[in-house]
């Protein structure tokens, strides 16, 4: 049998920075290799796994030497949990490392005339700031690595929690998370221990096979706290026993709901949500306005840092009250009832039927009555007849997904010719491929950083347009 090389070892490296996907980097002979882990300025040892077309993927194998830049992590799950993988970084550092890949990916632009670049706008919180968190409930629990070492049989295997990163069949058991208020921890802790008391079966992501599969929170800054439990199976005697321990455990929770999943994935979209206790909705309050967000509604889950995002889209909008505004990407009309009242009329464009109803009820629930809402695939809505009918827009916002626009979007938003674009996105280099493609008409005036997601590298920008 012929033996693999082993793996190259590189001593005595510094941490320079940080790169795509928020990985931190070190130089090896003029070559970027991105790292599993490390902080700007510390010391390490790497081992070279893979080489790519122009860098390296390695592992840190020892630290010599820590950056004074890094921080004690806050949450006892840092490392092994996938989430929140800047808490050793000062949150200073990760604003500017986020300012920073937004620029890396303007530049890609090659933009030769200058537009405003704005400081990012800090989060208030840095941590409790989710409102909505989704557990798993599995048999496969990850291990430790003194678990492992110590070769001992492991009796408990069950796991409430988040999925290992890149591991759909492993999750890593919490004790306490730091993204979302109480009570969230209380709630999935009490549903575990009440699972194991009872001999309820964690649900086998391989076999699929099992009882509880997901929890799903989602509270408000009003107080309203909803739980949607995921069974994957109809037992009904047993689904009700779950219910009514929680029912009686917090009576807090305004909205007790349920559902059952059969399927081979989690979505939750194409599936019956049920009400066990008070409404199917629960209600956010944004300045002024209510929003009604239902299980399968999307809302922004950082929701003080979403009333500054707003108000930033609503100011580069320029509205004077004369104004026909389209809303692409609408979701459940956050931003077009956010900005209605500034306008002569919204058209929201959403993909998400139910989500159009969603954006209905909440402009009826603030008295808006110049919004419109239609669903369906945005590429096929906007088309020439449809902009003839509801009236050419002096301002789109537009905000996709991380994707992007559809470029036959974007050949729409040429042909419709607005005076102003205002684009909110969760990816800035998706984002820059848009500007790329909307520079012809269009001159970049100002970017303005957000970030929705402090403790991650994700960041949200949004952008000026204005037509030659």
């Amino acid at each position: 049998m012929r033996r693999r090389k082993p793996l190259p070892i590189v001593e005595q490296v510094a941490v320079s920075s940080i790169g795509a996907k928020g990985k931190p980097i070190a130089l090896v002979d003029g070559t970027v290799a991105y790292l599993d882990q490390g902080v700007p300025g510390d010391i390490v040892d790497l081992q070279l796994k893979r080489r790519k077309k122009g860098y390296f993927e390695a592992r840190v194998l020892r630290f010599h030497q820590h950056s004074p830049l890094r921080v004690e992590p806050f949450c006892q799950h840092f490392g092994d949990c996938g989430g929140c993988k800047w808490q050793n970084l000062p949150y200073g550092e990760q604003l500017k490392y986020k300012q920073k890949a937004v620029w890396a990916a303007l530049e890609e632009l090659h933009l030769v005339e200058p537009f405003e670049f704005r400081d990012i706008l800090p989060s208030p919180a840095t941590q409790y700031y989710r409102n909505k968190l989704e557990y798993t409930f599995s048999n496969r629990r990850w291990l430790s690595q003194a678990e492992v070492d110590s070769q001992k049989p492991i009796a408990d295997r069950n796991a409430a929690g988040f999925h290992v990163r890149g591991m759909f069949d492993r999750v890593l058991d919490i004790e306490t998370c730091y993204l979302q208020p109480e009570p969230s921890n209380a709630i999935r802790q009490a549903l575990r221990a009440f699972a194991v008391a009872h001999g309820l079966e964690f649900y086998d992501p391989r076999a699929h096979t099992g009882f509880l599969r997901t929890l799903m929170i989602r509270t408000t800054s009003t107080g309203e706290v909803m739980t949607v439990v995921v069974f994957a199976k109809a037992d009904r005697p047993t689904i009700e026993q779950v219910m009514q321990h929680l029912a009686a455990e917090f009576p807090q929770i305004t909205s007790l709901l349920y559902t059952i999943n059969t399927k081979l994935n989690d979505t939750l979209f194409d599936l019956d949500i049920l009400i066990w206790r008070g409404s199917d909705f629960i209600t956010e309050q944004l300045g002024d306005l209510k929003f009604r967000i239902g299980a399968k509604s999307f809302f922004q889950t950082n929701t003080e840092q979403a009333f500054h995002l707003y108000q930033q889209a609503a100011k580069l909008a320029g509205l004077t009250g004369q104004e026909t505004v389209y809303d692409l990407y609408t979701g459940t009309g956050t931003i077009a009832n956010f900005i209605a009242r500034q306008a002569k009329q919204v058209i929201g464009i959403e993909y998400v039927a139910e989500a159009i109803e969603d954006a209905k009820v909440n402009s009826s629930l603030n008295n808006i009555h110049n919004t419109r809402f239609f669903a369906g695939d945005i590429k096929t809505v906007l088309t020439p007849e449809f902009v003839s009918q509801e009236g050419k827009p002096d301002v789109l916002i537009t905000d996709p997904p991380r994707a992007g626009m559809h470029p036959d979007v974007v050949e729409q938003i040429l042909h419709i010719q607005p005076d102003r674009i205002v684009y909110v996105s969760c990816n800035p280099n998706t984002q820059a491929n848009d500007l790329k493609l909307l520079n012809e008409q269009y001159k970049l005036q100002i970017v303005q950083p957000v970030d929705m997601f402090p403790q991650t590298y994700h960041v949200e920008n949004v952008a000026l347009l204005e037509r030659r």
